[in-house]
């Protein structure tokens, strides 16, 4: 079956996405909707496209509701993104970061890392991997520990990155050999299981980046890439504030390459690396 959506009910979807996820869709985008919701809409044998999303809208079947929030989020992810943030994070921030342990995250006494929209868990592994060799080639480097927080709306891509099993087309996207070769095995399906010493430095959390932000307690470094992009000015702004109070002064926020602090710089300053940008709070 081929469905049809009118413009009334993807206006009227497209606000319930904004409402609950903070994601703008824009106009004509209709084909994205069909795109991921379709084979749902056909499972719970919805002849009529504009109903179910109604539906899913109301939010009386709350599992329904999730499920197609989930699918309408994005979870494009790969090994070592963009890669500079990762030899900024190994060559330059580490290494001050030692230097400088009697003020890591006063709260913890530890070095706290948060990857704040970890998808299927390649961020904060590649984070953990990093820091991981980091501590080995220092001697008694973060003594006090160091916790890395990944967060995701998604509940399936949490349980994803909790399993830290990829198989061989995952691994290729980004991953280095000697990271493969040090940090995986694989089982007798060839899947391959993440070392369970970098899974012990990662706590994975479902997490909406519309909520408040105390639970979570404060960072000195935030990943939160590829995400603003989704928002409108006033919710990344919003977003920039609570992720500015989880930071001590001078603290690291790591954005996508196409994302800024633009309407937020009394929060944030440019600050270049040896390897590309990050911000610092002010």
């Amino acid at each position: 079956m081929e469905y049809t959506l009118s413009e009334q009910s993807y206006i009227a979807f497209s606000r319930f996405l904004h409402e609950k996820l903070g994601i703008l869709l824009g106009a004509n985008r209709q084909y994205l909707v069909k795109s991921r919701l379709s084979n749902v809409a056909r499972e719970k044998k919805f002849d009529d496209f504009d109903r179910f999303l109604s539906t899913v809208a109301s939010m009386q079947d709350r599992e329904l509701t999730d499920r197609c929030l989930e699918l309408m989020t994005t979870n494009e992810t790969f090994w070592f993104r963009d890669e500079y943030p990762f030899a900024l994070l190994k060559k330059d921030i580490l290494p001050r970061l030692l230097e400088q342990a009697k003020n890591l995250s006063k709260q913890h006494g530890k070095l706290r890392i948060w990857s704040s929209a970890c998808s299927s868990g390649q961020e904060p592994y590649s984070i953990a991997m990093i820091v991981n060799q980091f501590m080995r080639e220092n001697a008694m480097a973060f003594s006090n520990g160091v916790e890395i927080v990944a967060t995701d709306y998604s509940a399936k891509m949490i349980a994803s990155a909790q399993a830290g099993e990829y198989d061989e087309l995952a691994l290729g996207r980004g991953l280095p050999k000697e990271y493969r070769d040090k940090y995986f095995k694989a089982d007798e399906t060839h899947t391959f299981k993440i070392d369970p010493s970098l899974k012990k430095m990662i706590t994975f959390k479902r997490f909406n980046l519309l909520n408040d932000y105390s639970s979570l307690g404060q960072f000195d470094i935030v990943f939160c890439r590829n995400v603003l992009i989704y928002f409108d000015g006033n919710q990344k702004n919003k977003i920039l504030t609570k992720l500015a109070a989880c930071l001590p002064q001078s603290g690291i926020l790591f954005l996508g390459a196409a994302e800024s602090i633009s309407g937020s710089e009394s929060l944030f300053k440019m600050t270049s690396g040896n390897s590309g940008l990050y911000y610092s709070k002010l």
